[in-house]
This record gives structure tokens, C-alpha cells and sequence, in this order.
């Protein structure tokens, strides 16, 4: 399941194009593309994306920044977490809203890195790749993730994009979320199956960065740990500030820094 650091009024287009490219920002490997075969999805009247549906993406229909109010990713914002992990080992999260943009199925995405460290050695090196729509959702396109050992890559499990090898692209943030709402996030089947839904949108959460009133709840779920649930707190202006493991893991994460891009 995705971390938190790592959930509508859609207009979206018939068309979806597929397109596969590499680079050297860390943004993955390229790969043959195959059209879904069923027809995809194309209005909000027809549902939000789940599981793996095929939903149409319109490149015409994205903007290109990211602002909505319970995520703006803003290119030069830092969020900086403690985690607790399941065994209760302590690591320290940083993310950052890059100034690069990676283009996926036509689509410009914002790349936005996420780095996880253990006692101030990297354990993981993430690239996510995210972009909104015009009507602000925020749709997450794919990621490009690598996991280290003694400063060596041991797995790139988990990894994805849009377009390629049946992966498909979901949402990770609504525009107008409303209790009840489920959606996918992601999905890549057997290694990416993230769902989500909305629990509450007037939340008082407490982390060491401060307190916050009227956030938005969501509880993520993955068909592929059914043992893993995942409660989300995400607070105006700011974004994500708690995600709380209540699968009976007892992992913890807490927003400890955040600054805004200019």
C-alpha cells in the first residue's frame, strides 16, 4: 500500500493516450503500451474509477498546477514526517514538490520525490508522479520506487505507470469529497491495488506541527494486505498530516515540517 506521502466533477474525454518515456530524473523505464479493452469510463456520471476499470483520460482536460486545497503541491514544498513502522522502528520521511514534469499518456505530470531514511540512511527513494484535473482532482499517475540495503537497490516493487502493462491511474484527492466516496488509486494488478474513501470532512487533528480543525478523513484499503487499513488525515493549505495504521500494525505517521512553495 501506498504511504500517505503518497484520495468530482470529471469532464473527461473518450480518448486515452498512451505513451511510455524515460529520462534521467529518476522517473522509471519506458515500456509497450496496450489500449484497454473495454471501454473505458468517461464522465463522473459513470462513476469514479475502481479497481481495474478503465477510465478515460483526456490530456486537454488537466491543468498544470496542483492546487487543491487538502493537497496543493506547490513546486518547492516540503513536508517532513516521523514514521513508526510496525515493529516500531522510527524513520524519517521527507517530501518535496519538484520543479520537473514527466509526461504520461499525454498527461504533464508533477514529479514529487519522496525519500524515507533510517537512522539517517536511505531505506527508500520514491518518484511520484501526480497532476490535476481541471476541475481539481488530483489524479496519481505513477511512481518510480527503489528500496535500499547497505546503499544498494534490493527492490523496485511497486513500481508503475499509467498506461503501461495495464497499470491505471486513480485518484488520491477529490475536489469536492463527500462522506461515502470510494475511488481507486492505483492500480497495477498484483502490485498496486490502492483504494480509498471518504470517512469524514471535519476532523481535529493534533502532530507536532500544529493543530488543525475540518479535516478530511479517508481510510485506504488494498485488496492485496486485507489485513492493512490506514486511516488519512489531510488538513487545509497543508495536505497530508497523520496517516494511522488500525489494522492492527500500530504504525504511525506524524508531520513534523512543512513549508510552503513559492
Amino acid at each position: 500500500m501506498k504511504r500517505s506521502t503518497a484520495t468530482l466533477t470529471l469532464v473527461l474525454g473518450v480518448s486515452l493516450v498512451l505513451s511510455a518515456c524515460g529520462d534521467d530524473n529518476g522517473d522509471g523505464n519506458g515500456g509497450a503500451t496496450e489500449p484497454p479493452v473495454t471501454s473505458p469510463k468517461e464522465t463522473v456520471e459513470d462513476g469514479l474509477p475502481q479497481g481495474g476499470e478503465p477510465y478515460a483520460l483526456d490530456p486537454a482536460t488537466f491543468v498544470d498546477v496542483i492546487d487543491n486545497p487538502y493537497w496543493p503541491m506547490t513546486p518547492g514544498s516540503t513536508w517532513v514526517y516521523t514514521e513508526i513502522d510496525e515493529e516500531g522502528t522510527e524513520l524519517r520521511v521527507e517530501v518535496e514538490v519538484t520543479d520537473d514534469k514527466r509526461d504520461i499518456a499525454g498527461i504533464s505530470a508533477t514529479v514529487v520525490r519522496d525519500i524515507v531514511t533510517e537512522d539517517g540512511e536511505v531505506i527508500e527513494d520514491t518518484f511520484d508522479w501526480y497532476a490535476q484535473d481541471a476541475d481539481g482532482n488530483i489524479w496519481y499517475l505513477g511512481e518510480d520506487t527503489k528500496e535500499y540495503e547497505n546503499g544498494e537497490v534490493v527492490s523496485t516493487d511497486g513500481s508503475w505507470e499509467h498506461g503501461i502493462d495495464g497499470a491505471l491511474g486513480g485518484i488520491i484527492m477529490l475536489a469536492a469529497p463527500q462522506v461515502g466516496d470510494t475511488y481507486r488509486q492505483e492500480y497495477y494488478g498484483g502490485e498496486a491495488e490502492d483504494e480509498g474513501e471518504v470517512l469524514s470532512l471535519d476532523e481535529s487533528v493534533e502532530v507536532p506541527f500544529g493543530s488543525f480543525e475540518g479535516c478530511l478523513q479517508t481510510e485506504d484499503t488494498t485488496p492485496l494486505e486485507p489485513d492493512v487499513l490506514e486511516h488519512k488525515y489531510y488538513c487545509e493549505g497543508v495536505g497530508p498530516v497523520l496517516t494511522i495504521d488500525v489494522g492492527g500494525g500500530g504504525g504511525r505517521e506524524e508531520l513534523i515540517e512543512f513549508t510552503a512553495g513559492a
